[in-house]
This record gives C-alpha cells, sequence and structure tokens, in this order.
C-alpha cells in the first residue's frame, strides 16, 4: 500500500490538521460568497479607472486571481500591490482592496495609509486586527471575514469578497458561482485523503514531484496565476523550491535556460503544465513543440481544470494545488503548519521596533 493511502501516515504527518482545513475549501467559498453578499458598498466605489489590491502572503493570492480574472472579463484593469507603499498612479481614481487575514500585516497596514492618504476608495477584507478597526473609523467599507486559521488556507475568505464586490459594483460580469461550487467539490473528491492514489491525480503527482525540482508552467497568462498559487503553496506546506513561469512568454527565454540544466546540480526536474481546458490551438503547437525541444532535461505532466466557466477553473486549480502540497509535505516527513521562518523573521523584526 502506498504511503499516501495509509490514513495513519497521513494524519501523523499533518498534527495542524491542514488537510481538515484544505478540505472545507467548498464550506468556505459558500460562507464568503453569503458574507460578501450581505455587504452594503457605497456607490462611490463605482467608476473607478483601475484596481489594486494590496496585501502579502496567503492575503495576496486572491489578489493575483481577481487581476487575471479582471484581464479576463473586466471592465477595468487590475493589479497586486505587495508594498509598503502603494503605486504612484493611485489616487482617487483607483479602488483599493487592502486585503490582511489577520489584519496586523505591517506591509498591508502602511499601504493602507498610503492609500488613504492618495484619496483612494478603499474596501477593507479581513477578520479583523488594526487594519478593520482603521477602516471602521475612517467609514470605509469592510467585509469581515472568520479568522483563526494560517491565511494560505483562507483563499476562500479572502478571494470570494474581492469578486461579489467587483461583481456588485459593475467590474465583472456576473458569476457562476454554482459551477464554482461544482468543480470544487470534485476536486476535494477525487483529490481527498479517502481517494486512495491509483484514482487520486494530486497523491499521483506529488509522487512524481517528491524529491525533484519542479517548475510549474502555466498555459497562459491566467494559468500563471494559479502556476504562483501553487508555488505559495508548496513552499509553505511542502517546504519546498518551484519554479514558475508561463506560456507564451517562456519561449522567449526560460526555453534555453534548459540547455544547461543539467549542468545546475539538480538531479532531475519535473514540469506541470497547468491547463484551463479551452486553449488556443496556436497555444496547443507552441506548448507541444516547446515540450519536445526540451524533453530531455525535463519531465512533462499534465493537469487540467475543472469546471465551465474561469472562475470555476481557477479554484479548481488551486485546490487541486493545495492537495499536492499536503502530500508533497507527508512524503518529505515535513509538517505543512509549521512556519518556523516565518515566525523566527517576525520576531527579528519586533526586536528592532
Amino acid at each position: 500500500m502506498s504511503h499516501l493511502d495509509d490514513k495513519d501516515f497521513l494524519h501523523r504527518n499533518d498534527p495542524m490538521e491542514m488537510s481538515v482545513l484544505t478540505h472545507g475549501f467548498l464550506n468556505q467559498c459558500q460562507e464568503a460568497l453569503s458574507i460578501a453578499r450581505a455587504v452594503s458598498l457605497n456607490e462611490n466605489l463605482r467608476g473607478k479607472r483601475n484596481i489594486v489590491v494590496t496585501g502579502l502572503g496567503g492575503s495576496a493570492a486572491g489578489g493575483d486571481l481577481l487581476t487575471a480574472l479582471l484581464a479576463d472579463q473586466g471592465t477595468v484593469p487590475g493589479s497586486v500591490n505587495r508594498e509598503y507603499t502603494m503605486p504612484s498612479f493611485v489616487d482617487a481614481d483607483t479602488l483599493v482592496f487592502a486585503a490582511s487575514y489577520s489584519g496586523n500585516t505591517e506591509e498591508t497596514l502602511s499601504a493602507y495609509q498610503d492609500a488613504k492618504a492618495r484619496g483612494a476608495a478603499i474596501i477593507v477584507v479581513s477578520s479583523g486586527g488594526q487594519l478593520s478597526q482603521w477602516a471602521v473609523e475612517a467609514g470605509y467599507s469592510v467585509i469581515s471575514v472568520p479568522g483563526g486559521q494560517p491565511p494560505r488556507t483562507a483563499l476562500g475568505y479572502m478571494f470570494m469578497p474581492l469578486v461579489v464586490a467587483c461583481e456588485q459594483l459593475g467590474y465583472l460580469p456576473d458569476q457562476n458561482f454554482e459551477d464554482v461550487f461544482s468543480a470544487t467539490e470534485s476536486v476535494a473528491l477525487t483529490c481527498g485523503f479517502e481517494q486512495p492514489e491509483a484514482a487520486n491525480p494530486a497523491k499521483k503527482l506529488a509522487q512524481a514531484l517528491s524529491g525533484k525540482l519542479a517548475t510549474i508552467y502555466g498555459a497562459g497568462g491566467w494559468q500563471y496565476a494559479l502556476a504562483q498559487r501553487w508555488r505559495g503553496q508548496i513552499n509553505e506546506n511542502s517546504k519546498e523550491m518551484v519554479v514558475t513561469h508561463f506560456f507564451p512568454e517562456l519561449c522567449h527565454n526560460e526555453i534555453l535556460g534548459w540547455e544547461g540544466s543539467h549542468e545546475q546540480g539538480v538531479d532531475e526536474w519535473v514540469s506541470v503544465v497547468l491547463w484551463g481546458g479551452d486553449e488556443s490551438q496556436r497555444i496547443r503547437d507552441r506548448i507541444a513543440i516547446t515540450r519536445r525541444l526540451i524533453g530531455k532535461a525535463t519531465s512533462f505532466l499534465d493537469v487540467t481544470a475543472m469546471g465551465s466557466t474561469r472562475l470555476a477553473q481557477m479554484l479548481s486549480l488551486a485546490h487541486f494545488g493545495d492537495w499536492v502540497s499536503l502530500y508533497l509535505a507527508a512524503l518529505a516527513g515535513r509538517d505543512p503548519g509549521r512556519m518556523v521562518a516565518i515566525d523566527q523573521l517576525k520576531e527579528e523584526l519586533s526586536r528592532l521596533d
């Protein structure tokens, strides 16, 4: 029997029960949808020229997905800010989502104050903390989500409110949330602990990636946002390094890097392509030719999204990656919940204040 089919093995390597939080992703998305729809947003939030999500880590992951969704369907451009200050273009014609799950992320608190000083329209998404307190005092809209879990497990709470707000304010068309729920439920059923490895694509992929250096490639721009999410989850849960890029851009640079990849001290490379399932024939041809040209340097595996709508495709790929990261952690004997280096960094920074 595979280790990944041994429930005792899986739970022994997951003492903080990250798998329980991961399995609850569907319910989290449904709850977040209800929470966001219940919030009344000011009319002065409409008609802005651009949208910026400011946040870090797991709280910013939803911003990456929103930016990709806006590029695919939106009426204005979006971007993500991961700095202490806002970009120079932010002004009264900018809608800023200040996203911090804890409400106490120092970079986001600083960027919020900068956005406020610039006169930007602001919506806060948080479980509380200093950020929510400031926003309430200033009269800004606040979408309050349940707290108490690691931010990287709260993608539903931090992303769905962004989508709902943009939908209600006219920056996105109406979304098919039922397709989202169906797709994420399908991923949970096929990739969760209960599904044996023989029929579990996430367990199979984790076995193929274990002990190797992975490159996660998006088949396009929005898929790259998911590759970035996979990277963050594998970094934080599995405590492993991965490389990310996307088509067609990598055909103009990284394709040449494979020539010397065998001399870089890596025993084995594995490349994973994230597909939406509706890519153009030209992109499919480009990817096929690239795979043939660099196939001696790296093996290739594929993951295709579920769902018929872009939002469902995004969240199904995100959920799939969550499970892969947990299985990689288990195979390496690492606790996916521990955050030693990040906790140490925060502690040392606090001593400087």
